[in-house]
């Protein structure tokens, strides 16, 4: 929405949209804190269709001084229905050579941008929510993952941040991985182990009554426009690094989706994006996995264990218990709240108008042979 400036007689007014200019009277304003590094802002005006008197400013570093014109004057003129890729593209063309740009990029630029016009939304834009852990099957677990990623998409329930439980052991495969190659039939039936395929690609996960902590977040696309995929996985997991360095814990990730400590791997994480416009992200974490079992269950090969500097898949799982020596509840705990303050979320509940659709789903898709063995 733009405020409206009057022409003509009074007898005769004829309102016309004021360029650039919002309901309140203020220009277009973006800001983005870039993941690791600096403050992004950019301030302009919407002429025509068009960026005009372009103004970017931040707490970043930029060598020469003269490159910042350089930005303003890339973006002046470009289309408002630029996508976030052709504004990085204008903006990298327009820069001197040699340039250097510490603590934010091209496309860095180009989210600050689509933000200032709406098209791409920061945390702070929704009303975000909160879902205890509660216990289901794990079949109900991922179907739930599709429904409420729909649900989001199409704005029938706000941005939401779900944590899982369950009680049955389990093992959840990728989207697109083999049944065959990823588990063993002897180690399942012997651990009686219930195995499902999720919506989103990765690896698979073991899982039992309280040895992992596991969490889903149910999103707009918007959040992430203009946002590469690599980069995406650190943006939106940048609370749980905050909830963990409260603990006492010091994680980053490890391209593409790997969640590390200096101790070793504690998590991976995994996304789907849907054509309505919802997206889904969701983390494993393992709290005090039986590595035993899980290497009698899973088929760890060696070219799985070849780029992670490890022969052994037992060390590859580092449990957040001994890291933090702190109860799995106290954990979980942490993290709703430190999600809770930075966000404003709120808590709220599963309906069962959900519920009954991704018990549906189950029935139809996750709990049958077809989907389980569609990757044979």
């Amino acid at each position: 929405m733009r405020a409206f400036a009057f022409s003509g007689k009074m007898e005769h007014m004829t309102l016309h949209p004021a360029p650039g200019i919002f309901d309140d009277g203020t220009r277009p304003h973006g800001e983005y804190k870039v993941p690791g590094g600096k403050l992004v802002v950019v301030d302009l005006d919407v002429v025509n269709g068009r960026f005009a008197n372009v103004s970017l400013s931040g707490d970043f570093f930029l060598e020469p001084d003269e490159a910042l014109l350089d930005i303003n004057r890339a973006l002046t003129g470009l289309p408002e229905s630029s996508s976030a890729a052709e504004i990085a593209t204008a903006v990298t063309a327009g820069l001197p050579e040699g340039a250097v740009l510490f603590g934010f990029s091209a496309e860095a630029v180009a989210v600050t941008v689509r933000r200032a016009l709406s098209k791409a939304t920061g945390w702070a834009d929704h009303q975000w929510e909160v879902i205890p852990p509660s216990i289901l099957p794990t079949q109900v677990n991922v179907a739930l993952d599709e429904v409420l990623t729909e649900e989001v998409g199409v704005g029938r329930r706000n941005p939401t941040l779900r944590f899982w439980d369950w009680e049955e052991p389990s093992v959840v495969i990728g989207s697109f991985q083999s049944v065959r190659n990823e588990v063993d039939p002897e180690g399942v039936s012997r651990h009686g182990i219930t195995v499902v395929r999720r919506i989103s690609g990765g690896g698979a996960m073991f899982m039992e009554a309280g040895n992992c902590i596991t969490y889903s977040l149910y999103l707009p696309q918007t959040l992430v426009d203009g946002i590469s995929f690599a980069d995406s996985y650190a943006f939106l997991d940048a609370w749980v690094m905050a909830a963990l360095e409260k603990l006492g814990i010091t994680a980053f990730y490890v391209p593409l989706n790997d969640i590390a400590t200096e101790q070793g791997k504690i998590g991976g994480a995994a996304q789907k994006r849907l054509a309505n416009g919802g997206m889904l992200h969701h983390v494993t974490m393992s709290y005090d996995i039986d590595a035993d079992k899980m290497v009698e269950v899973l088929r760890i090969g060696k070219e799985k264990l070849s780029d992670k500097g490890t022969r052994s898949a037992k060390k590859r799982v580092d449990p957040l218990r001994r890291q933090t020596g702190l109860a799995r509840s106290v954990i979980l705990q942490a993290m709703q709240e430190v999600f809770a303050e930075r966000y404003g979320a709120v808590e709220s509940r599963l309906t069962e108008t959900e519920l009954e659709e991704a018990r549906n789903r189950v029935d139809q898709k996750f709990g049958t042979q077809e989907w389980l063995n569609r990757v044979p």
